[in-house]
């Protein structure tokens, strides 16, 4: 079995690559189109395409290009309303000649909508009616018996990644943009930036350091995040006193009840831009063996203190 599974990976990876070599001008120009497009993209297919019709679909519309897939045989049967004659379709047929998306063509031309077609034959009745014709065309499927749609269906989702980061590219696509249309899941929270979630203002455990440390004790227990941040008279940072820092003083001075913020502190304690992704603060925590991390700015001035239960919370890890 694994000698099968090998050699299907290898006749599609291949298929992939010389797809690539023969990648065209009608690649622009679908992409030139896609980005210029008034409307939104409309993605069309039935049976198996249809399910790479819809997940080319999900991938443009979490990338910031709108697009939604209309099942090729509802189409017909009063679904048609809802091509608009501002949106691009773009069809998908291996063989160009599926009954269902060309009974979609004479109303698509009429309706004066752009018709991209993802299609392995360009001599098919799909691509006749094309505006642009992008071929996926394969030398083999990788079943048995050729004729199970497997490698052929590999390349039409390939080419619909392939125009989906092409997009992205063009237009200066994002993290942040992602994150705006990728809230849930486990990747949305991965790239959930240091400044949504770390605490500021009146939360924030601030000391000078001047303070005694028995003010610094009271606020570290009332801030309850487990450190108080000492500052200069500007609030730049100039260290950080955890409750580990306090038992540390407590052993080298007997008491620490004359003792002042900057006799305690950690200086130089390491620090985070707002931002940065929350996954780097994860990385750092865990690399240096600590539970918090003070953010700042250029100046050093600081602006706020992420905690690793505030990671915990967004079920990153």
């Amino acid at each position: 079995m694994k000698k099968t599974g090998k050699k299907v990976l290898e006749i599609e990876g291949k298929a992939l690559l010389e797809l690539s070599k023969t990648l065209g001008d009608s690649f622009d120009k679908a992409v030139e189109t896609i980005l210029n497009a008034k409307g939104r993209i409309i993605l069309t297919g039935i049976g198996k395409s249809g399910l790479i019709a819809q997940k080319i679909a999900a991938t443009l519309t979490s990338t910031g290009t709108p697009a939604i897939f209309l099942h090729a045989a509802e189409a017909v049967h009063g679904e048609l309303g809802s091509i608009l004659p501002d949106d691009i379709v773009i069809a998908l047929s291996y063989s160009g000649e599926t009954l269902e998306i060309k009974n979609l063509l004479e109303f698509i031309k009429r309706n004066g909508n752009v018709l991209i077609s993802l299609t392995g034959d360009e001599n098919s009745t799909l691509a006749k009616y094309s505006d642009i014709v992008i071929s996926v065309r394969i030398e083999k499927e990788a079943c048995p018996i050729g004729l199970v749609p497997t490698t052929s269906t590999t390349a039409t989702l390939a080419m619909g990644d392939a125009i989906a980061v092409a997009l992205m590219e063009r237009k200066g696509f994002t993290k942040d943009d992602f994150a705006y249309f990728h809230p849930g899941g486990k990747i949305g929270k991965k790239i959930v930036k240091v400044k949504h979630l770390m605490h500021t203002g009146d939360s924030l455990p601030l000391v000078k350091e001047e303070e005694p440390m028995i003010d610094v004790v009271k606020i570290v227990s009332e801030k309850r995040l487990g450190v108080a941040i000492v500052v200069d008279e500007k609030e730049n940072l100039t260290g950080i006193i955890t409750d580990g820092d306090i038992r540390r003083a407590i052993v080298k001075f007997g008491s620490i009840e004359k003792k002042r913020a900057a006799d305690c502190m950690h200086a130089n304690p390491i620090t985070i831009t707002p931002e940065e992704i929350s996954v780097k603060a994860l990385n750092i925590m865990e690399q240096k063996k600590i539970t918090s991390l003070v953010v700042v700015n250029d100046d050093k001035k600081v602006l706020g203190l992420i905690h690793l239960h505030d990671l915990w919370r967004t079920q990153m890890i």
